[in-house]
């Protein structure tokens, strides 16, 4: 399995990313760095490509409804250059709250949506006259709208690739599908190995089943908080204000059914502990929803406990089908934090 780390850009990023030459020499394959409503993800993955020689650069992930579809594929293929062929497009539908409260455009079609910008953008990267007509998008714009002088252009510079690696975020059963069917890899959230087939192997068989022979197989990538040792077990008490958050409170009620994280912790069988962490989260009563959080959910999604039992998870993991892990490493110090990616790599070697 390839190791990943997550880059928190909230503090500290300047420092975080020169301090990434440890984190490649201890073992770590790729960096994804998120685009919520802070810093711009692609100002912040250009540094790193400053700064780095080896290490993979993602997105983690371009949220599809901030930028057109010709946009994302000339900042990938920009990426792509000043990296020197080290870039991997994540894109990802985000949610109704940051996509119609940041953004300020509507959340509609997001699996038709990111099926119709990944064909965009593989026609961009391909340097092929950009005519598209979908339900979606249109280029250029029809007869009637806009002015009518719209041209169907090429992209000017040579793309380092012609097919940049696409990693689609997707967690409900369609968008898995779409991912499974399209993309070079997939991301979803809290990965439980044990109840992942339960709850995507149907879309991604679906999926997998209309791939297209020239794409590689499906990268499918865990994240996880890790921390190894005989003492570490409280980092687990430390994720459960995200996941109230995310189960509780990204999404108005249940009963509109939009809350995707809420959907999910259904379907691994958790019904029960949801509900009671949303009405809990949405009563503002929020340290009562995570307290909430089932401990299995809590332990099943991370790598944290002695080596015995991490190497037990990755194997899990393994067995899953996983092949990147996406790692959080909980530790104090930067010293620390580079042992931990060793120590995972380490592990998963040993697997």
């Amino acid at each position: 399995m390839r190791i990943g780390m997550a880059l928190n850009y909230a503090g500290g990023y300047a420092e975080t990313v020169t301090e990434l030459a440890d984190y490649e020499k201890a073992g770590l394959d790729i960096v994804f760095v998120p685009e919520a409503y802070s810093f711009d993800a692609v100002s912040q993955m250009g540094f790193i490509a400053a700064k780095t020689e080896r290490l993979q650069i993602a997105s983690g992930i371009l949220p599809l409804y901030s930028r057109t579809p010709a946009l994302i594929a000339m900042t990938a293929a920009g990426m792509d250059y000043v990296s020197g062929g080290r870039f991997t497009l994540g894109l990802g539908a985000s949610g109704p709250q940051v996509i119609e409260g940041w953004h300020g455009v509507p959340y509609d079609v997001p699996v038709g949506r990111t099926r119709e910008i990944i064909e965009i953008c593989r026609k961009v990267w391909r340097r092929e006259r950009l005519e598209y007509s979908g339900k979606h998008y249109t280029l250029p714009l029809p007869a009637g709208q806009g002015l009518g002088l719209g041209k169907p252009l090429k992209l000017i510079n040579y793309p380092v690739r012609e097919r940049i690696p696409i990693f689609v975020a997707a967690i409900g059963p369609k968008n898995v599908e779409l991912a499974a069917e399209l993309a070079e890899g997939w991301e979803p959230i809290f990965y439980f190995p044990e109840k992942a087939g339960e709850a995507w192997g149907g879309s991604l068989a679906a999926g997998r089943a209309r791939r297209d022979a020239s794409l590689p197989a499906l990268d499918v990538v865990a994240q996880a908080p890790l921390a190894i040792g005989a003492d570490v077990r409280d980092n687990l008490e430390v994720m459960r204000p995200f996941f109230a958050l995310y189960i509780g409170g990204m999404g108005p009620h249940r009963d509109a059914g939009r809350n995707f994280y809420f959907e999910l912790a259904v379907r691994f069988g958790f019904a029960d502990a949801a509900a009671r962490i949303q009405d809990a989260y949405l009563s503002g009563r929020k340290d009562e929803a995570a307290a909430l959080v089932p401990e299995a959910l809590l332990a099943h999604t991370a790598l944290i406990g002695p080596d015995g039992y991490v190497a037990e998870r990755l194997a899990a993991l393994k067995e899953s089908g996983v092949t990147t892990l996406n790692v959080t490493p909980m530790a104090a110090t930067h010293q620390d934090r580079v042992r931990l990616i060793e120590r995972v790599r380490d592990l998963t070697e040993s697997i």
